[in-house]
């Protein structure tokens, strides 16, 4: 997963929700920090998911 956030001030409170919606073990992360996103938007996450059937 790749993280975007506008404010890097942010990512404590980004980390805290991250560990919530994915526990131990979560996803690889890379967290990027970026002068603006679409819409105004304060964080965009990324991800690419394989389900194994």
């Amino acid at each position: 997963m790749t993280v975007y956030l506008v404010d890097l001030g942010e990512f404590a409170t980004m980390n805290a929700v991250y560990a919530e919606a994915f526990p131990a073990p979560a996803p690889a992360r890379a967290t990027v920090g970026v002068a603006a996103l679409p819409k105004g938007a304060r964080v965009e996450i990324s991800a690419i998911a394989v389900h194994a059937p």
